[in-house]
């Protein structure tokens, strides 16, 4: 079991008014660690279509505190908690790991997803290569930081 980590850049364009990362924005941010887990950094081949061939079933996001723009990037912690037939759940956490070892949390999400074939305008069953893939980052809920 392992937490994929994600520095994600944040852009000017992500910011509201006030200077925080607008809410809308996490969602983008999510996504983009999915992908970089399952496409860019994924542990074994079987997870490409995972990356991108897939539909939310489901968000559910907690706001913990702002995130104020800085040229450094945030932290994205993404694991799966849960692996069924058709639907997998990602768990998130969006933070900065601060020098004395304390974590500071802006966001935790958690998505329920489903592999999609869009040609056919259907969803399907997880493959045993993709399970194996998500798998190796399984962390079921209830364990861990």
């Amino acid at each position: 079991m392992a937490r994929h980590i994600y520095d994600c850049p944040l852009r000017w364009a992500d910011m509201d008014s006030l200077g925080h990362v607008n809410n809308v924005v996490y969602v983008d941010y999510l996504q983009e660690a999915r992908v970089d887990m399952l496409r860019v950094h994924a542990p074994a081949q079987g997870g490409e279509e995972l990356a991108e061939g897939v539909v939310v079933v489901r968000h559910e996001v907690e706001f913990v505190r702002p995130l104020v723009f800085r040229p450094e990037p945030v932290r994205v912690e993404s694991w799966v908690t849960q692996i069924r037939a058709a639907t997998f759940t990602m768990a998130y956490e969006v933070l900065d790991e601060l020098p004395d070892g304390d974590r500071r949390v802006y966001l935790r999400a958690n998505s329920v997803l489903t592999p999609y074939v869009f040609s056919q305008e259907r969803p399907r069953r997880i493959t045993a290569e993709e399970r194996d893939v998500l798998g190796r980052f399984l962390e079921p809920a209830g364990e861990g930081a």
